[in-house]
């Protein structure tokens, strides 16, 4: 196949230093807005007056559109230029922005976060661009600093929203969201070289894609409903079967089509496949994480003998030292993955995540015991989302790279979904008496699932064998990954 610049390696050149900057930024801009709503749901249902139920719909459509626009844009990426994929991602999340601030119907803002959803896709294309323009002993740290930026924004997101929520109304987050989208638009304009394509012969496989969005919408939407429709009703039941039946069609399309949106023989080769698993696993410790910590902060202690009657910005604060960790656990990670390969610091982080939220099962009455767990969970979740890139991009060729990482970060989010679902149903299966609060034992309980899952990850993450050095040779991704 007749490959050109795109699977060439990087050389030096003037401006190279703005590329990091812009892509890490794109991470934080989607990242931030992404999480921003979670405290603010309450405020939200007020001010639009629908129930706590209904406005969880923010949050769904949300990881519905993300979910879906990540392996899609990814994929685009890969045929028609990374660059041009990015900013259509960022514009997405822009434009989804510029409609939250400027609309009081519910309807619209579900729509508004379906279009913010478009911004998932800056994951995998920044982690393709950074492997095709950054020279090769610049692409773990790269990788790091991208990945890690993901979770510092998750985490940065939750701050923001509490210092804003103490001086205006909700639609101040928006507004925030808006200028970080536009300032990251600016500067990947200005800081990202346009790239080259892999094939201009390979084509779109259109019913691939339509197949793939249609069983992840069915199963995503069945897991964040869950709780709210009852896990035993008929709309539930079918969306999982739904899910499952057109999951197999979509295998079956990409097997025989010549061009397949997604490479079914790359997703179950053993690096990529147990990468995906830990990153579903680490998914579902994360976004649960976040929920249950800043439920149990929020909690008046008076009333339920736990918790710390936090408002909004102290819980999100209490989350900050996670952003911190994440940020600290970046170079250590690539460090690690130069010296040992992606294995180590994937188990390491897992292990340390599970860490954790173990303490937090047995140790939680003092709020230093949630910044201390917070740091840690925070450190062990920058560590593995700084290796997951690095084996993905160690089994597969340049021109998969972009659909491969959107396809671990779809499974990160079904995860996030999964474990956002679980652990509320678990607090809501036991509740103090008289009060609408989950008991002290509900929150143990759910701590303990969090750092069970976080350990499997760690375990499961030991079967990876990936070579030394994960970056590119442009070899096809089964030699190099079965060495």
């Amino acid at each position: 196949m007749k490959r050109t610049q795109d699977a060439g390696t990087p050389h030096e050149e003037p401006g190279r230093g703005r590329i990091l900057p812009a892509l890490v930024l794109t991470m934080l801009a989607f990242s931030m807005v992404q999480t921003a709503v979670v405290p603010i749901l309450p405020s939200l249902a007020t001010a639009v007056h629908v129930s706590s139920g209904t406005v969880a719909w923010l949050m769904t459509a949300n990881l519905l559109a993300a979910a879906v626009f990540t392996p899609l844009l990814g994929r685009f990426g890969d045929l028609y230029g990374r660059k041009a994929m990015l900013l259509v991602s960022l514009g997405g999340l822009a434009l989804g922005s510029v409609l939250a601030v400027s609309t009081d119907s519910f309807d619209w803002l579900v729509v508004a976060r379906v279009l913010q959803g478009a911004g998932g896709g800056v994951l995998p294309l920044a982690i393709s661009v950074v492997r095709n323009q950054l020279p090769p002993r610049k692409v773990p740290g790269g990788i790091a600093a991208v990945s890690a930026a993901m979770g510092i924004g998750s985490a940065l997101g939750l701050v923001v929203t509490g210092l804003l929520m103490e001086q205006w109304s909700y639609k101040s987050v928006f507004w925030a969201g808006l200028l970080l989208s536009l300032v990251a638009i600016a500067w990947s304009v200005v800081g990202i070289p346009k790239d080259a394509v892999s094939d201009q012969t390979v084509k779109v496989d259109p019913l691939g894609a339509l197949t793939l969005a249609a069983w992840l919408c069915a199963l995503l939407l069945a897991v964040s409903q869950g709780n709210a429709w009852g896990w035993g009703s008929g709309r539930i039941v079918g969306l999982f079967v739904a899910a499952v039946v057109i999951a197999a069609v979509w295998v079956v399309i990409e097997l025989k089509v010549r061009h397949p949106l997604v490479s079914i023989r790359m997703l179950v080769s053993p690096v990529v496949a147990i990468t995906n698993v830990a990153g579903a696993v680490i998914g579902f410790g994360m976004y649960g994480c976040f929920m249950v910590i800043s439920n149990f902060a929020q909690t008046p202690g008076k009333a339920a003998h736990y918790g710390f009657g936090a408002d909004v910005l102290h819980a999100g604060v209490m989350l900050l030292p996670s952003a911190v960790g994440s940020m600290t656990a970046a170079p250590v990670g690539a460090r690690l993955i130069a010296a040992r390969g992606p294995r180590i610091p994937l188990s390491l982080g897992g292990l340390l995540a599970a860490v954790a939220m173990g303490f937090l099962a047995v140790v939680n009455g003092h709020p230093v015991d949630i910044y201390l767990a917070s740091a840690v969970f925070g450190f062990g979740v920058g560590l593995a989302y700084t290796a997951m890139p690095a084996a993905i991009n160690s089994a597969v060729p340049m021109e998969q790279s972009g659909v491969a990482n959107g396809m671990n970060a779809v499974f990160r989010t079904v995860g996030g979904a999964v474990g956002t679902a679980v652990l509320g149903a678990t607090l809501a299966s036991d509740t103090i008496e008289g009060l609408p609060l989950p008991t002290l034992g509900a929150y143990q309980e759910a701590f303990s699932i969090t750092a069970i899952g976080c350990f499997a990850a760690a375990i499961a993450s030991l079967a990876i064998r990936a070579p030394l050095s994960p970056v590119n040779s442009g070899k096809p991704a089964v030699q190099r990954a079965s060495r």
